[in-house]
């Protein structure tokens, strides 16, 4: 399937695009699905069509649903006291009652990403499109599943579940079922899924189309979310240019947005694939208005690629993806050089911290800490330079570790 994530700015008419753009799809012949994000129906309201929880038809093969975060919290608690059951008679705790609360602070983000993985995995669609949080919001949408992982790989590491055989007789002898079974078995189920949210975020056939209302604000914002999609390794696909206004109103009191305009779209076409949507004089709503936009249509799913791993003098040093890729420059310079693509990255919001066999790379206001690629793990850092809207890192092999030339 086709996973299609739009987000952009607040105000910028994603939502909208988002709509038209999964109305387009289905006219042209796809099974869509499209998946709402926001507490309210947003989404009903641009399709002149209720959207609820429960995916519902809207026209010949689009369906549409919001995501439920208050129920996926009750389902998620009830079934956590399920397998706790013995660790809460243990304590001497009563039972809580799904009912009486609401969802706790980062249910909503986990609820959007287990739909996200449900929908992108089901056969049922040939294409997905997700109306996302705005930029801010969805960028940290898309650290979560591999910040949370790295979390709890540093809190409950897999090699203390070495004695795992040993719970059952220590529960019998103790007489009491043993708590960090339970604990371990679901941190495990957590682990899965959120490795299915990142295999899924990775897919060569899943895009980010970001929407941007072209202007001053419009274009830090696209600068700032580029360099987020950038720094996860995340595909662009166009940026939308929303609300563009005609040329033809030079003459009249809009001239002066209609420049501001033209001077934005000028300067994102150096970087971007832009794809100006025309303002229709109202807020959409409906079918016709929909349609009327012209969205950009959704690109066939590119062919499968393979990771260079030839270690031979200007080739590549190890399977590393094709986003970031390790030159060798042994011969001539002595180094691994780490390509990291980062357009529109300024060199004073840059740092770089290495613990480890990790990198934390900071850019403006997103950080990422990464694992190394094996061939840089026997290397220290030997310095970094940005260029070209790329991060080069230089690496010099570590005498004590590297493998000595007879």
């Amino acid at each position: 399937m086709r996973t299609l994530l739009i987000t952009g700015p607040g105000g910028s008419g994603r939502t909208t695009v988002a709509a038209a753009t999964a109305l387009a799809a289905a006219r042209a012949g796809a099974r869509v699905l499209l998946l709402g994000t926001d507490r309210t129906d947003t989404l009903g309201a641009v399709l002149g069509t209720p959207v609820g929880t429960v995916p519902g038809e809207v026209v010949p093969g689009l369906t549409a649903r919001r995501v439920d975060a208050g129920e996926d919290f009750r389902a998620d608690l009830a079934a956590l006291q399920d397998r706790a059951a013995s660790a809460f008679d243990l304590l001497g705790a009563s039972r809580l009652d799904p009912e009486e609360f609401g969802p706790l602070p980062g249910a909503e983000e986990l609820s959007v990403l287990r739909a996200l993985r449900d929908a992108a995995l089901s056969p049922a669609h040939d294409l997905l499109v997700v109306d996302l949080p705005p930029a801010e919001r969805a960028l940290a949408l898309f650290a979560l599943p591999e910040d949370l992982r790295r979390a709890m790989r540093r809190l409950l590491p897999p090699e203390r579940q070495a004695a795992r055989a040993l719970r059952p007789v220590l529960g019998r002898l103790a007489g009491v079922p043993m708590p960090a079974e339970w604990l371990y078995g679901t941190a495990a189920r957590w682990d899965t899924e959120l490795a299915a949210v990142e295999a899924v975020l990775a897919d060569r056939n899943t895009t980010v189309r970001l929407v941007a209302e072209p202007g001053p604000a419009g274009a830090a914002a696209v600068r700032t979310a580029g360099l987020g999609l950038a720094l996860r390794a995340l595909r662009p696909d166009v940026l939308v240019a929303g609300r563009v206004l005609p040329e033809s109103v030079e003459d009249s009191w809009l001239a002066g947005p209609v420049a501001q305009q033209r001077k934005t779209l000028d300067e994102w076409r150096q970087t971007y694939d832009v794809r100006p949507v025309a303002h229709l004089g109202r807020d959409p709503r409906g079918p016709d208005d929909l349609t009327a936009l012209a969205v950009p249509g959704v690109p066939a799913a590119p062919a499968a690629s393979v990771s260079a791993a030839s270690t031979s003098s200007g080739g590549r040093a190890g399977p590393v993806t094709a986003e970031w890729p390790v030159t060798d420059r042994l011969a001539e310079d002595g180094v691994l050089v780490w390509h990291i693509p980062l357009p529109g990255a300024r060199r004073e919001e840059l740092d770089l911290i290495r613990h480890g066999d990790e990198i934390a790379v900071t850019a403006g206001p997103f950080r990422r800490t990464v694992p190394l690629p094996s061939a840089l793990r026997r290397c220290t850092v030997d310095g970094a330079a940005l260029r070209e809207d790329e991060l080069r890192i230089r690496f010099r092999p570590d005498p004590r570790l590297w493998p000595r030339t007879p």
